[in-house]
């Protein structure tokens, strides 16, 4: 009997929560996986390093040409360790720059998993599918802004949500037929101010915005979820995945994180996905999907009692789900403007520069003015088109945080 091959895998983002969480798994199944290269922007250049080595990666990427330098010294120095010295150990191949990434994703391996923040992620996802690898998608800002554009790139199944609500959902669809589908219900945790009115919001720290009550993730996704168009975006991502009209998506407040997402068919029926809040479980899926890998993350525990609720959105307070729809229903180049305003609101949220309660009406002008002088539809909507919206957003959203108004600091 032959031996199974282990599957070649590509992690783009291997130092941030994603990326240190698929390294988890892997190194719990080493015969199972080969991890063939890695990618980051190069802020931790000692973890970069650590990784390449231990998991003898044949190619590393780094996004800041500036940190190659110290990368390279890490891999020297932790090479030395390792006894690099008595020649144990291949150096990697370094790819440097902001395309390095793109670079890595050319090459073809059984799992690629984009696990690169925000819409810098776009082009090694296109790369990714054209190379034929299967995509274990954690960015799904790439999604979002790429749109039919993507989705055309992609052969059926070619794309593997790790999104803990796409997962769940690709999980309750496993054996089902689309069109017995009524609706999708995504769960969202309410983030740290759920519950909470515009003249309270009006007063939200960055400290307090960052300290969401369930998960642990880059600051980035947290305001998003603190501001909800974590979950609007995700209601994109939704559609697109799973060919499910705007209308039979809909997102419900489960503030325990247990349940992370359902499916309900035409007979009334509902099927939910239920574990506890670990990303390890919809990683691995992505990994080896659609086989599961045993231990992957803890169970629930059925004999504790507990209880879990589920509420409605507050769409007067929360109102990004809304506006996420909005643009999601117009498709075309609305999503990419929609993610690239929210990338600068929320940096300049974080920056002190934009106060908490006016993000999503500052995403919600620039998209306003998008769709009035530059938006490009569906049937002209190419890649190319996505990164000249992408990067007009980013343009003029800088510009309308430096004018004289109400989005000024």
């Amino acid at each position: 009997m032959t031996a199974k091959r282990a599957r070649r895998v590509i992690i783009l983002g291997s130092t941030g929560s994603i990326g240190t969480q698929t390294l988890d798994i892997i190194r719990a199944n080493p015969q199972d996986f080969q991890v063939v290269g890695i990618s980051a922007g190069g802020s931790n250049p000692s973890l970069l390093a650590q990784q390449a080595l231990e998991f003898s990666v044949e190619y590393l990427a780094i996004a800041t040409a500036t940190a190659a330098q110290d990368v390279q010294l890490a891999l020297y120095a932790h090479a030395k360790k390792l006894g690099f010295s008595e020649g144990n150990f291949t150096l990697p191949k370094l790819l440097i720059g902001p395309d390095a990434a793109t670079q890595l994703a050319q090459v073809a391996v059984d799992v690629l998993v984009n696990a690169i923040t925000g819409a810098v992620g776009l082009l090694p996802t296109v790369a990714a599918l054209k190379a034929g690898s299967t995509l274990a998608l954690a960015n799904k800002e790439s999604l979002v802004i790429g749109g039919a554009a993507v989705m055309k790139l992609a052969k059926p199944g070619q794309i593997v949500p790790v999104d803990s609500e796409h997962s769940a959902i690709a999980q309750c669809l496993l054996g089902q037929q689309g069109q017995q589908i009524r609706k999708l219900i995504l769960t969202a945790s309410g983030g740290p101010f759920r519950g909470m009115d515009l003249a309270q919001l009006s007063d939200v720290t960055v400290e307090q915005a960052l300290n969401h009550p369930t998960w642990s993730m880059g600051p980035v996704v947290t305001i998003n979820s603190a501001t909800m168009m974590n979950k609007g975006l995700e209601v994109i991502e939704a559609h697109l995945l799973f060919d499910v009209d705007f209308e039979n998506i809909e997102v419900v407040v489960h503030p325990q994180s247990v349940v992370h997402s359902m499916v309900e068919f035409i007979d009334g029926s509902t099927i939910a996905q239920a574990s506890p809040p670990d990303m390890h479980l919809p990683i691995s899926l992505g990994l080896n999907w659609p086989h599961r890998i045993a231990n992957s993350s803890p169970a629930c525990d059925w004999t504790a009692q507990t209880s879990w609720t589920f509420q409605s959105l507050d769409e007067v307070n929360f109102p990004a789900v809304a506006l996420a729809k909005r643009a999601g229903t117009l498709a075309g180049t609305a999503p990419a403007v929609l993610n690239g305003a929210n990338e600068v609101a929320v940096a300049a949220f974080l920056a002190g520069n934009l106060g908490f309660i006016k993000i999503v009406d500052f995403v919600s002008q620039v998209l306003d003015v998008h769709i009035n002088t530059n938006f490009v539809a569906n049937d002209a909507l190419t890649i190319e088109e996505v990164l000249k919206a992408a990067q007009w957003a980013q343009q003029y959203s800088q510009e309308l945080l430096g004018a004289n108004n109400d989005f000024s600091a």
